[in-house]
């Protein structure tokens, strides 16, 4: 009876430890630690854009449609909730995307803007405020991949055998990844003409 039993204990713990929830438990915790480090760079640009916005505006006070653009979109950021759930549900993880994207848009917007006035581009304060956002659209570069590949490992856990089973058993879903917007755009070659 014994030996049964030990045996049975045998198959069980054999059976427990390729199963891979314990590869569940940690690669879902480096995805929402990456993506907590997305947030905190996502943040950091948010918080940049009312003193970018307010010193553009001294010197620009005039492009108000370009301003008022900026401020909407960074509204439109701090809006969505951005909790560990979110990247567990692909359509606000889509929204928050965008959201995203449209901050981003309106930023080259107003520094575009800017280039058209020599005297704010001269502006220390604006000149910190810039290399500041430089440094920040870097780190959330680099924050996105780390998070791409955490969702890399976490989702390939997640689609192989037999880790497989084990997912279907406690409801592991494959997580949302960031992609490429404009994905058909950025596959055509573009057109270039010197002129003659």
């Amino acid at each position: 009876m014994r030996l049964r039993l030990f045996a049975l204990l045998a198959v069980v713990a054999t059976l427990l430890s390729g199963c891979g929830y314990n590869t569940f438990q940690t690669t879902d915790e480096q995805v929402k630690a990456a993506w907590s480090e997305v947030l905190n760079q996502y943040q950091r640009r948010a918080d940049l854009v009312p003193n970018l916005v307010n010193t553009v505006k001294g010197y620009a006070s005039h492009e108000q449609e370009v301003l008022t653009q900026v401020t909407e979109a960074r509204a439109r950021v701090g809006g969505i909730q951005a909790t560990p759930e979110l990247i567990a549900n692909p359509q606000a993880f889509a929204q928050f995307q965008q959201a995203q994207a449209g901050l981003s848009s309106a930023l080259s917007r107003l520094l575009v803007v800017a280039e058209n006035y020599p005297n704010l581009k001269a502006d220390g304060a604006f000149r910190d405020l810039q290399a500041q956002l430089e440094g920040t659209e870097n780190r959330i570069t680099v924050a996105r991949n780390r998070y791409i590949k955490a969702v890399e490992g976490y989702n390939v856990a997640v689609r192989t055998f037999p880790n497989n089973l084990t997912a279907m058993i406690f409801g592991y879903e494959v997580k949302p990844n960031f992609t490429v917007e404009n994905e058909k755009a950025i596959s055509t070659a573009p057109t270039v003409n010197f002129g003659k």
